[in-house]
């Protein structure tokens, strides 16, 4: 079975609306796939109808990204087989929610004073009701051509000490894997490569993971060398983690895609197999939200 445990929606900051990402991970011959959008599960609902009414072959998880602060560092935590029916979760990713409309406002308000007109309102329709992110302003600097690409605009407006950059207040990283276990689910560290921590950093955020309940992280994303995942699976088994895998999936692109580049050896333990009712647990959460 093919599994991608990681990808996004029009309702953070993917391009594609729930019914367009499932039916793309069928074409992508995905049998299980989670849908890990930034904060909020609005997504999910859309996903399992479209499953369901057009008796698509796919397995659906539920799924979030939370974003967290760790020593100054902002470090996501997927959260996978979560209750999305969950009250005091729901409650809880409105609070995030709201941290997330407080920095875009000041985000956009920075911006106004640097020759870019009032935008807040713009960027809110992007995310379509969902989480509002800082790719949502980059495509709409890019839309009223204020830069080339998405990369342009980071680089230009929304890096550290430019125009637009505003510090994140997310939650610490041990109260996400918190809301995770407490709404049911498992807690993965998001692509641990990415934050482009040096090897000391690095372990000490496997480690501080582990000790505050974490349950797996990614082993294979896109564009990994063998010898990277190797080091991942090392660490995993140092600090008592399983492997998942995921493709980050946002949009299509030549570098990504989903179900794409994410094999593993045999002797790597996978999420799957450490938590067997997972899938069925998952996808049974979901029929409260379609009600």
């Amino acid at each position: 079975m093919k599994f991608d445990l990681h990808s996004h929606t029009y309702y953070s900051d993917g391009v594609l609306s729930p019914a367009e990402l499932v039916t793309r991970a069928v074409t992508n011959k995905v049998d299980v796939l989670a849908i890990t959008d930034h904060d909020t599960v609005l997504g999910l609902a859309e996903a399992q109808q479209t499953i369901v009414s057009q008796q698509l072959p796919i397995q659906l998880i539920a799924g979030v990204e939370i974003s967290t602060s760790w020593h100054e560092f902002e470090i996501h935590i997927v959260g996978l087989g979560i209750d999305p029916a969950d009250d005091l979760f729901q409650r809880r990713l409105a609070t995030q929610q709201q941290r997330r409309i407080e920095r875009a406002q000041e985000m956009a308000r920075r911006l106004t004073k640097h020759q870019v007109p009032d935008c807040f309102e713009q960027v809110l329709a992007l995310a379509h009701g969902g989480a509002i992110t800082r790719t949502h302003f980059a495509r709409h600097l890019v839309n009223i051509g204020k830069a080339n690409s998405l990369s342009g605009v980071f680089k230009h407006y929304l890096a550290r000490g430019k125009a637009g950059y505003v510090p994140n207040n997310w939650i610490e990283l041990a109260e996400a894997v918190q809301w995770i276990h407490d709404a049911g689910g498992v807690a993965v560290l998001a692509h641990p490569l990415k934050y482009k921590l040096n090897g000391k950093w690095l372990t000490r955020l496997m480690k501080e993971f582990s000790e505050a309940g974490g349950d797996a992280a990614e082993v294979a994303s896109p564009q990994q060398t063998p010898v990277q995942k190797r080091e991942i699976w090392r660490l995993c088994q140092q600090f008592e983690l399983v492997a998942s895998v995921g493709s980050d999936f946002h949009q299509p692109t030549d570098w990504n895609e989903l179900g794409r580049g994410l094999y593993m050896t045999d002797d790597i333990v996978p999420l799957w197999q450490a938590y067997p009712d997972l899938v069925d647990a998952a996808v049974s959460a979901i029929e409260p939200v379609l009600n």
